[in-house]
């Protein structure tokens, strides 16, 4: 079993210094407590609140990137401890940080999976392994482990019919994204986990298939949510208010509009930004995958990853309620309303 309560040990010792850290102020127009955000951005990607800072959704609130994160653990890690003001990351991670007493709440969807935006499992064309039981003792490339990819491998594993020690047996290998089809060509890893346009650029290439995918598991899905700090949310509710409108206002866009038109807006940003990027990323968009409209979070979307790590030992049983881990309130399309 993979333990990853001591990624979130030293997060404890940071959470009396975050209202230090996060954005103050006197009132400012439009009776918002704050008008500055700081966030961290990811390098040929648009985030959410980039686009709808782009679009006019977020009003006198202007965006402040302090640089590009690494993952969704490290990215909720540094809104919890007040290094930024929000940050994303996979549901089940989520729960656990909350689990480690972060008081965080989660406001609305950002990631997701559907039949075009999917985490895939690809084996070699010519694999013995066609099934869950043929993975005991094998390895699987994942991108961080304790995440979306371990969860979903698990689940596949149990759902198969493995014990727990059968699955203790299976070896989760950490390869950066832009190794991943390398390592699996080479044969380092027997499995990987693949998504977007790395999954896309290796389909075309030929010579792998997918073992399973997640959404064979859990259909369309939200996967991952935005978190505030709930001292933040305290103190700028209105802020807060417009921040997760404008956001998910900025999901229903892409929801609604051509996969011509995001991705020429998303090119336009990167453009405009002005960070030394290649936009050429972004020309593989095919969905956000989130599933509620304007990333509406229906609890078990939560639940699930509850039930999970309950199951591992990652949490006690209890320890979390999905309720407490996530709110609707200022997401307009909760209640059919987006003026």
């Amino acid at each position: 079993m993979i333990r990853t309560r001591h990624i979130f040990a030293s997060v404890l010792l940071a959470f009396s210094l975050a209202a230090c850290g996060s954005a103050s102020g006197a009132a400012k127009p439009g009776g918002l407590e704050v008008t500055e955000l700081r966030y961290q951005g990811g390098v040929g990607a648009v985030t959410f609140p980039e686009l709808a800072e782009h679009l006019g959704y977020l009003g006198d609130i202007k965006l402040k990137w302090v640089g590009n994160t690494i993952s969704g653990p490290q990215d909720i890690q540094s809104a919890a401890t007040g290094q930024t003001d929000f940050g994303g990351a996979f549901n089940g991670a989520i729960v656990k940080l909350a689990a480690a007493k972060a008081p965080i709440k989660a406001v609305v969807g950002y990631y997701g999976s559907d039949e075009d935006s999917f985490i895939g499992y690809y084996v070699a064309d010519g694999s013995p392994i066609t099934g869950p039981r043929d993975l005991i003792g094998k390895k699987i490339g994942v991108n961080t482990l304790g995440a979306h990819l371990e969860a979903v491998l698990k689940e596949y594993l149990k759902r198969g019919g493995l014990t727990p020690e059968e699955i203790g047996k299976v070896e989760l290998v950490v390869v950066p994204p832009v190794n991943t089809e390398q390592a699996l060509r080479q044969g380092q890893i027997d499995v990987a986990a693949l998504s977007g346009v790395l999954r896309d650029k290796a389909l075309e290439r030929g010579g792998i298939h997918p073992l399973f995918k997640d959404i064979d598991l859990f259909g369309s899905f939200t996967a991952g949510s935005i978190v505030l700090r709930q001292d933040f949310i305290a103190r700028n509710p209105n802020t807060t208010k417009k921040f997760v409108e404008a956001f998910a206002k900025a999901v229903e866009w892409t929801q609604t509009h051509s996969r011509e038109e995001v991705i020429a807006t998303y090119k336009e940003i990167i453009a405009k930004r002005g960070r030394n990027e290649d936009a050429a990323t972004v020309g593989f968009w095919k969905s956000s995958g989130v599933h509620g409209k304007g990333g509406v979070i229906d609890a078990k979307e939560f639940q699930t990853w509850v039930d999970w790590l309950e199951r591992e030992g990652e949490i006690r049983a209890g320890q979390v309620k999905a309720s407490d881990l996530y709110t609707n309130e200022f997401n307009p399309f909760a209640s059919g309303s987006t003026s």
